[in-house]
């Protein structure tokens, strides 16, 4: 059988995270006495690195010195919410049963998230779905959404290549980062990203539900060559 390369966002894809990101985005913003962003702002540089996301958010004439607080100020704010209680991200409905269902037919799986490492290990922590994943690429590890390096890099650990690649994710900089490497793009309407959206930026298909994303992804890997 053909090689069969499912890549997937965690943040607004496998994970509902819109609350602890509004939250430490305000929180830290705050704490900084600057002029908080609404979510509307915030949900628009989700997928992003911290850097490039802050930098977006924050005023054009914030000093670079004041900028790298705003990083670290937030990343402290996320910690600070998950030991509080208030930062478990949920699984969205259906999400587990689609990865189990995809890692029992024998697809290769990986991540590619804005998220640091110790993002991804909070993930497989709190779900216990380490063992699901053949490979994991995040902001720490080289050039951020919409670069196609965490695609490729996860394509070449598992020895795949794009056309029996796919991407799916929730928020355009997913959906531009699978364009830019050439491989198939879903997009998925539970998250970050709204549908118009992400049909603006080149997503092959959008899914309202893991019901026909599943379906999807069957159609996919069975029109693959044995």
């Amino acid at each position: 059988m053909s090689l069969r390369l499912a890549i997937f966002d965690l943040d607004g894809t496998l994970v509902d995270s819109r609350q602890i990101i509004q939250g430490a985005m305000v929180r830290a913003f705050e704490d900084l006495d600057l002029t908080p962003p609404d979510y509307e702002q915030t949900r628009r540089v989700v997928g992003l690195g911290l850097f490039e996301a802050c930098q977006t958010l924050a005023p054009a004439d914030l000093p670079r010195s004041k900028l790298e607080q705003l990083v670290e100020t937030y990343r402290g704010a996320f910690v600070k919410l998950r030991a509080e209680g208030a930062g478990f991200e949920p699984l969205y409905e259906g999400a587990r049963e689609s990865v189990e269902r995809l890692a029992n037919q024998g697809w290769l799986l990986a991540i590619a998230t804005g998220k640091a490492r110790r993002g991804i290990d909070a993930f497989f922590e709190q779900h216990q779905m380490r063992e699901m994943f053949d490979t994991t690429w995040c902001a720490d590890d080289g050039p951020g959404k919409p670069h196609p390096f965490m695609i490729e890099e996860a394509m070449k650990a598992v020895g795949a290549e794009p056309a029996q690649s796919l991407i799916i994710g929730d928020a355009v900089h997913d959906i531009r980062m699978g364009r830019n490497a050439g491989v198939h793009t879903l997009g998925v309407s539970w998250g970050f990203g709204e549908d118009h959206e992400l049909e603006a930026v080149g997503a092959h298909e959008i899914h309202h539900s893991f019901e026909t994303l599943n379906k999807s992804l069957d159609v996919f890997g069975g029109r693959l060559p044995a």
